[in-house]
């Protein structure tokens, strides 16, 4: 289980990897993943602002309450309101950065597939990732609601919902990553709910990195280029593993070819 944990974290990191040898390629990520982040962060700075407000909203009944019981009960539910709200928001900031970019992300979607030797023939359109988009953001709620009520579960609610958030958050990240591949290839809902199910350690060990690369100031914007190539990797190892016979893992993606006059080429 842990190592399968830790090669769905190898999994993103190959992924950063490739921001070595497909500069070009991931840098086309970059702008919508930095149009997404601005839109959420002139979301959050309001919650952080009114945060105070909102709490003593939610807890009318502390008002009569003695130091330092009343600011305890509301500092608590004011941090597990921030956890709800960064795991609403990694799904969010997902489900828009690759409906604004697309095009973009499709073609760094296609250049790994080409590195690892396939020619992806199948589209996932435009629509396509909108529906999946507004899916996560639902699904992204919920998680979002269900951590705001495991903290108000006393003593331990703030550590365990931090916990659980990211866990279910960091499968639902996967998930939506992994789209490209599973549905280019005409994989039903279904065989790929039990690929991911297969490598449910390996999955989430992917999202769950890939959450926490999000929370890292503006790391959000280099992290979304590399988890849709590592998500790529991801799935290939998905897909390898559930063919009998086959490796357990991808190999590396072969660089781009030099430009002519190159000393490489």
């Amino acid at each position: 289980m842990i190592r399968e944990f830790g090669t769905g974290v190898g999994a993103l990191l190959r992924g950063f990897r490739m921001w070595k040898s497909h500069t070009g390629l991931l840098a086309l990520g970059l702008i919508p993943a930095f149009i997404a982040w601005a839109l959420l962060l002139a979301a959050l700075i309001p919650l952080v602002i009114w945060l105070g407000p909102i709490t003593d909203w939610m807890t009318p009944f502390a008002d009569g309450w003695t130091a330092p019981w009343q600011g305890v009960l509301r500092f608590g539910l004011g941090a597990v309101i921030v956890v709800a709200a960064l795991a609403l928001s990694a799904a969010v900031f997902t489900a828009l950065t690759l409906t604004i970019g697309d095009p973009f992300y499709q073609r760094i979607w296609r250049g790994i597939e080409r590195s690892l030797g396939e020619e992806p023939t199948g589209e996932t359109g435009f629509w396509s990732t909108v529906g999946e988009g507004v899916r996560l953001v639902v699904l992204g709620i919920l998680v979002a609601l269900l951590t705001l009520l495991i903290g108000f579960v006393p003593v331990v609610g703030g550590i365990a919902a931090s916990i659980i958030g990211i866990l279910l958050n960091g499968r639902l990240l996967a998930r939506e990553l992994t789209g490209r591949a599973f549905d280019a290839r005409g994989l039903t809902g279904y065989s790929r709910s039990g690929m991911l199910r297969a490598g449910r350690a390996r999955v989430i060990g992917f999202g769950v990195a890939t959450q926490l690369c999000f929370l890292v100031p503006f790391g959000a914007i280099v992290t979304m280029p590399a988890a849709v190539a590592g998500s790529t990797l991801l799935a290939h190892d998905l897909l390898r593993r559930a063919t009998p016979g086959a490796p357990q893992s991808v190999s590396e993606p072969a660089p781009p070819p030099p430009p002519p006059g190159h000393p490489r080429a």
